[in-house]
């Protein structure tokens, strides 16, 4: 891969990681999800007062149920994104997670409910991507979706809650991408070999 992606290239990127990913085998995957969920609970030590988001992994995607059940062991509050069909933008909302879920025309599962809270009030995100870089620089699935939703984020000076922290296999991790305007930085970043603390997120 090239030393820095530039915007014009995040499709063809997408591709090549999406294909990467693919290659998983399901011991693999399932092996990386216990990985992943076991190195966030050391780092962040989840605590039952927390208000969690996480995500429904779609198959290629790297498996989030591990995660999910820790952080309901631990006591904390789990919450789901939901695409709100309604609103102008098509905005992401994060709802209660519960056992009433339909899936969106992505094929994802979103919970059903009214149980709703404000990004701004969650304690920890745990999002889905396609490639990273140790800056915090997020290559998502291109529909800016999570951007749209923290952006609030980018003109805090001091506060920075929520704290958002990338899942990942480590092959996910490009050595530079050219941010974009709308960009919203990750915090960290967990993969099956470890935490990767972010430089400016």
């Amino acid at each position: 891969m090239s030393d820095a992606i530039l915007a014009g290239d995040r499709k063809t990127m997408r591709r090549a990681l999406r294909t990467k990913r693919r290659a998983v085998t399901p011991a693999e995957r399932k092996e990386s999800a216990r990985l992943i969920a076991h190195h966030a609970d050391c780092w962040l030590h989840l605590r039952p007062s927390w208000r969690i988001a996480l995500y429904a992994a779609l198959p290629a995607e790297l498996d989030s149920t591990p995660l999910i059940e820790l952080a309901r062991a631990r006591g904390c509050g789990i919450y789901l994104p939901r695409i709100d069909r309604h609103t102008l933008g098509r905005k992401m909302q994060f709802v209660a997670m519960n056992d009433r879920q339909r899936s969106n025309r992505l094929g994802i599962a979103e919970p059903e409910g009214s149980q709703i809270l404000g990004a701004r009030w969650l304690d920890v995100v745990f999002l889905p991507l396609v490639g990273f870089d140790s800056r915090g620089v997020r290559l998502g699935t291109g529909g800016g979706y999570y951007d749209r939703a923290f952006a609030f984020r980018r003109w805090r000076k001091v506060w920075h809650t929520p704290r958002l922290v990338g899942l990942a296999y480590s092959f996910q991790q490009l050595d530079v991408i050219i941010p974009a305007a709308h960009d919203v930085l990750l915090d960290a970043v967990v993969t099956e070999k470890g935490v990767i603390r972010c430089t400016t997120g």
